[in-house]
């Protein structure tokens, strides 16, 4: 299964990179996909029919229980085959209804991504990869629905599909983490065969049924999926007709026996489904669209199925799964007759079609026959379904009778619908019903592409109701694995003469007399009005919640960095304070274990106050930079001397950085003779010693409530026999907690790539492209910085580097090779000493901006600005290679190897993955530094025009409370 899913992934890829030379025939090669899934299914069919599922099994995080496990049963072979046998025909048919379009790759990808999503969410038994695999069906539904995204309508209706099926596929995850945690595997296997008791049960079976109900479009949600008929046609008969709506029938099916012992699960959802097959029977029968209608007709078969699946009873299971696979077959061949009709005549208005059958006898076939199955009428799978569905209700008995009454009534409105659609999209009107019709003499025949897979469709639909064995085979093991015991139920078109027969036959004729009063009907639907409460009901929370959202961006999000990092920081305190003040726990000394400690600390004090009080951002900077290699001497006096030096080379490192940057920037914080308490000081002075509070009194907590030995004993004792190192900070770092120190690497790669993004976006905007600030040329305060040359001479457009120092100069010849070497010596001896990729990469990126510093931007860092994005690139990659090389000797990823050698000169050699890892460290923060450095050269060097590029030195904010920056205080 594993294999099936990466050949989605490897298809989807190819017709997105093809697309654009392959054309129509795009849809051909996407087809290939599901059709790689059927032969698959194919294989394991026998064995699923037999009741011994398929199953695989690929590890992941197991201690967390994310496990690629596949399960492959009946019912999942019946959902399965459903995606990929309809899956191929829709691609194949797409090929006939897009022709040559500029995103024919685009559709096709998608599609193929979307039916391997589909495809893994059927056949997953793990819960948190079915909620991944519900998710990338929602996500790529989106799109889809979407296509024509230059249509308004189009993109309201994947926005609002995409919302409400988001929304609840969050409230089902919490029901998945419940079930998972109480009983202790998120196996869904295992959880319906132990599965949670008491509340637990409860509270876990409201949250599936909200997340359900939002996919299957059930009430009070089924406002969305009318709308989503915005799609192309093929779209709309793959995806809201045959299977991704089916995702949350599948998840009732599989929990309602396990839900149906809760006193409320059969009658709620039995009403919700009842509820939304009439509303959504009424609803259609009033559409002039003909995909209209069958979208509302769609709901209400939806909820037909929800009644019988929802319920968790035998004979419900066994009439549900032969209603999915009806209503799969004829409902997805009713819409691409639909495509067909679309196609040829440019309309699906009903009020303009006339004569049409006549003119395409092979799609009005295919239509007749498909309508009749939809509205159970023999010999048709349709009608065995139906009558299959009143047989059970009927023989559950008791409040059940209301049931029978709402499926019968859902069922006239069926037969109504049915009927208008064969009408209105293939009969021969008067003008009194048909005043525009189309001129049918310009109606051209549609291809075979176009015709085909329908014909297929509705082939299967009539074999299968003449003669039933033909998918009884199937249908009747899917039912027995969702509830066993379900006795030996078989399909027949001919049950004789009962009960169920002769409501079939009521609803057949109040249906047909339905359909020749619609006039009257569809004036008083006329007077019910268009939009239902649900969609009043969810646009007015969306238009509220858009308000709110409005209000609070502009408060907070008001361009102000000091006012971000506050609510930031006051979030971090205010939300989990009051568990904090309930649990507070002191130790019962706290002291210093030397006197130099509390000189120390002393210190850390007297700069923060500094820091407070300063008025100009270097003498800021300084403190700050006092405060870090105070810590670091901390560290230091606490037998740290891995935290010790890296602590100590990051302060360095942005010591230096931050010097850059300040010269761009004014010298003073606020003008001067501003009283403090106007600079808004005081404020953050408030916030800052109420997160050191916060954390201080978190931190001692913490360690007063520790209940448990500490681990760090552990990994001292394990560091050298199992890492193979001595160091086990670096051992931690790259072995025990490797996948952290991955996570963390990448998260620097992206902050890298994000921070020259945003420089060389402000750059650009102050360059005079779009929304370009005002120059300061425009002011006349002199406030304007005059560009200086290698001499501190002005040059009108280029800056040029500032005056060089001697003896900074001659310094950085000497340091720089020395701190190269150094950094690589950090690096290959961090496993065993202080040091390490993190250490090198410091040592080495601080020489690169002395170098920086000395040469005054240097062109040799600044002309290829590639090579910083480059090395994250391949450190990310060095790290993610490195953890995934363990699979090649079938190990858990990150499992480190190492390898010993005796070679000449070097004798005895040991080497390790993680050094490899550490490599990969090593290179990320080099690129991050190399990265910064260079955009910064890029933003302020001038372009070859002799003009600037945007920099700071030619423009000041519109903002007149920002300092302007003069040169007398310009830098440190």
């Amino acid at each position: 299964m594993i294999a099936v899913l990466a050949v989605h992934l490897v298809v989807a890829a190819a017709c997105g990179a093809l697309g654009a030379r392959l054309g129509r025939n795009t849809f051909v090669l996407a087809a290939l996909a599901p059709l790689t899934g059927a032969a698959w299914l194919a294989t394991v069919t026998a064995q699923g029919v037999d009741g011994d599922p398929a199953t695989q099994v690929l590890e992941w995080v197991p201690t967390l229980g994310l496990d690629l496990t596949f399960r492959v049963d009946a019912f999942s072979l019946l959902l399965g085959w459903l995606v990929t046998g309809i899956g191929v025909l829709i691609l194949l048919y797409g090929r006939g209804y897009f022709g040559d379009r500029s995103d024919d790759g685009r559709i096709a990808a998608t599609l193929v991504l979307f039916a391997g999503s589909m495809l893994g969410l059927v056949t997953t038994d793990n819960l948190l990869a079915l909620y991944v695999f519900w998710e990338l069906t929602t996500v790529t539904s989106y799109l889809l629905v979407g296509t024509e995204d230059r249509s308004g309508a189009a993109r309201a209706a994947a926005l609002r599909a995409v919302l409400v099926t988001g929304a609840g596929g969050l409230a089902m995850l919490g029901g998945f983490v419940l079930a998972g945690v109480d009983t202790g595997t998120f196996e869904i296997s295992r959880i319906l065969a132990d599965p949670p008791t008491g509340t637990t049960l409860g509270v876990v079976a409201a949250l599936v049924l909200v997340g359900a109900a939002t996919k299957s479009a059930q009430f009070p949600f089924s406002f969305w999926l009318p709308g989503a008929m915005a799609a192309p046609t093929p779209i709309s008969a793959y995806l809201h007709s045959a299977t991704m709506v089916k995702a949350g029938v599948y998840l009732l099916a599989r929990f309602s026996p396990t839900f149906a012992v809760l006193d409320w699960w059969q009658p709620v959802v039995v009403g919700i489904g009842l509820v939304t097959m009439i509303a959504g029977g009424w609803r259609a029968l009033r559409q002039h669209d003909l995909k209209l209608l069958l979208a509302h007709g769609t709901v209400s078969q939806l909820g037909f199925l929800v009644v019988l699946l929802g319920a968790g009873q035998p004979e419900l299971a066994f009439a549900g799964t032969t209603m999915l696979l009806a209503h799969a077959l004829f409902k997805a061949a009713l819409f691409l007759s639909v495509g067909a009709v679309d196609h040829a005549t440019h309309t699906r208005d009903l009020r303009r079609l006339s004569g049409v059958g006549r003119r395409m006898p092979v799609v009005a076939t295919v239509a007749v026959i498909s309508g009749l199955s939809m509205a159970g009428i023999p010999p048709m799978l349709g009608f065995i379904g139906k009558e299959a569905a009143l047989e059970g209700l009927l023989h559950e008995g008791g409040w059940y009778w209301v049931a029978i009454v709402g499926v019968v009534a859902g069922s006239i409105l069926t037969v109504a619908y049915t009927a208008r659609f064969l009408w209105g999209g293939f009969a021969d009107k008067g003008l009194d019903e048909c005043d525009d019709p189309v001129d049918l003499a310009a109606l051209h025949a549609p291809s075979p592409s176009l015709v085909a897979p329908e014909v297929v469709l509705a082939t299967i639909t009539l074999a299968a109701g003449i003669v039933p064995a033909l998918v009884d085979w199937l249908v009747g093991p899917a039912a027995e694995s969702l509830v066993p015991g379900g006795g030996e139920e078989h399909l027949a078109l001919w049950h004789g003469l009962g009960i169920a027969l002769a409501l079939s036959a009521v609803a057949i004729g109040g249906g047909l007399i339905l359909f020749a009063q619609r006039r009257p009907f569809e004036s008083l639907q006329r007077r019910s009005g268009d939009r239902s409460l649900a969609e009043e009901a969810y646009e007015g929370i969306l238009v509220g919640m858009n308000r709110v959202a409005d209000r609070v961006t502009g408060t907070l999000q008001n361009g102000s960095l000091p006012v971000y990092l506050g609510v930031i920081l006051l979030t971090a305190v205010l939300l989990p304070l009051p568990a904090l003040l309930g649990a507070v726990e002191l130790p019962d000394l706290v002291g210093f274990d030397s006197p130099l400690q509390l000189v120390v600390a002393g210190i850390v004090v007297a700069a923060v106050a500094g820091i407070i009080g300063a008025r100009r951002r270097f003498v800021a900077v300084l403190l700050l930079g006092a405060v870090g290699f105070c810590v670091s001497v901390l560290f230091v006096l606490q037998g740290a001397p891995d935290l010790a030096l890296t602590q100590l080379l990051v302060e360095t490192l942005s010591l230096v950085l931050f010097v850059i940057v300040l010269r761009n920037l004014p010298d003073r914080f606020d003008p001067p003779g501003r009283p403090v308490w106007l600079t808004g000081r005081i404020v953050r002075a408030g916030i800052a010693v109420s997160v050191g509070a916060f954390v201080l009194v978190f931190a001692l907590t913490a360690a007063a409530s520790r209940s448990t030995v500490p681990v760090a004993g552990e990994y001292l004792d394990r560091a050298l026999p199992e890492g193979g190192g001595a160091n086990v900070v670096n051992v931690i770092l790259v072995d025990f907690r490797g996948f952290d120190t991955m996570g963390e690497v990448t998260v620097l790669a992206v902050a890298a790539l994000g921070v020259a993004s945003l420089v060389l976006a402000g750059a650009g905007a102050a360059s005079g492209r779009p929304g370009r600030r005002r120059h300061a040329d425009d002011a006349d305060d002199g406030s304007r910085r005059a560009p200086t040359g290698p001499a501190g001479v002005a040059v009108d457009g280029d800056p040029g580097p500032p005056p060089r120092s001697l003896i900074l100069d001659t310094c950085t010849k000497a340091i720089i090779p020395t701190a190269v070497v150094f950094g690589l010596y950090l690096l290959f001896v961090g496993h065993n000493a202080p040091g390490g990729g993190f250490s090198g990469g410091l040592v080495i990126g601080t020489a690169l901006v002395l170098k920086w510093l000395a040469d005054g931007r240097p062109r040799d860092l600044i002309r290829f600005p590639v090579v910083g994005p480059v090395l994250l690139g391949l450190g990310v990659g060095a790290v993610a290679l490195t953890g995934m090389g363990a699979w090649l000797w079938d190990l858990p990823f990150l499992t480190h190897g190492k390898i010993e050698l005796d070679l000449p000169v070097f004798h005895h050699v040991k080497l390790t993955s993680t050094l490899a890892f550490d490599i990969g460290v090593d290179l990320v923060v080099i690129g991050l530094v190399l990265t910064v450095l260079t955009t910064i050269g890029r933003e302020r060097t001038p372009t070859d025009d002799g003009g600037d590029d945007g920099g700071d030195d030619d423009v000041v904010d519109d903002d007149p409370s920002v300092p302007v920056p003069v040169a007398a205080e310009a830098g440190p």
